[in-house]
């Protein structure tokens, strides 16, 4: 079973950027397509966006769409979440997530999940 680990969370002001990483220990990201997923206080899991297993393909959230890159670097198992012009309302924890075969947006059905990192804009 894969293990992730988020990192890159912070505190930042409007209009800022960040950029969330992904680490993947225990089996190697080439197994798995990998989404980010967002939770704020009080709501459900948010999907952000996903990338295939090769890097072939992306997809986004309406949220995400033109402001957050999604990328992967298979060979060093990591997965990272470039975010641009942050809003208020981006301020959630963000996780990341891997998932054995096509790419979907519905957070349940992956396979593992990190612990989360806290955005605050």
């Amino acid at each position: 079973q894969v293990q992730l680990v988020e990192s890159g969370g912070g505190l930042v002001q409007a209009g800022d950027s960040l950029r969330l990483t992904c680490t993947a220990t225990g089996r190697t990201l080439r197994d798995y397509c990998m989404g980010w997923f967002r939770q704020a206080p009080g709501k459900e899991h948010e999907f952000v966006a996903a990338i295939s297993w090769s890097a072939e393909s992306t997809y986004y959230g309406d949220s995400a769409k033109g402001r957050f890159v999604i990328s992967r670097d298979n060979a060093k198992n990591t997965v990272y979440l470039q975010m641009n012009s942050l809003k208020p309302e981006d301020t959630a924890v963000y996780y990341c997530a891997a998932k054995r075969g096509g790419v979907a947006r519905l957070w349940k059905v992956y396979d593992a999940w990190g612990q989360g990192t806290q955005e605050i804009s």
